[in-house]
């Protein structure tokens, strides 16, 4: 039996909000896609992360509909959490911030317009 090689690993989220998607993850990111199918298919590069955006074909939207309930999320670090309360708000994404302090470091949430869940979060201090 051979071994399972993986090459990458990466971040995929299903739209039919397409335009918003993508008009709020180039915000939030401060780049642009860097593969481009319009309508169709998007990824951006952030460090070694991608992050890969899709419209699902209409037989499995009813699949990919519900990210409210979805446990997972997708969470990054930042520098000053402040700054990026900032920023978010600066975008019009982010009106009311709860701040919370986790075991790792300060935290917030916040929800794409599709309802996904992303943890921005400021690592403590050695």
């Amino acid at each position: 039996m051979k071994d399972l090689i993986i090459q990458q690993i990466f971040i995929s989220i299903a739209t039919v909000n397409w335009e918003g998607l993508i008009r709020f993850y180039s915000q939030l990111l401060g780049v642009n896609p860097t593969q481009l199918i319009p309508g169709k298919y998007a990824e951006f590069m952030i460090n070694s992360v991608k992050i890969a955006i899709f419209t699902p074909k209409a037989e499995h939207i009813t699949e990919f509909n519900q990210p409210q309930q979805s446990p997972l999320s997708l969470c990054m670090i930042v520098e000053d959490l402040d700054n990026a309360i900032a920023y978010l708000k600066s975008i019009d994404y982010l009106h009311t911030v709860s701040i919370h302090v986790a075991s790792h470091g300060r935290e917030i949430y916040v929800y794409d317009p599709d309802g996904n869940r992303i943890i921005l979060y400021q690592p403590l201090l050695p």
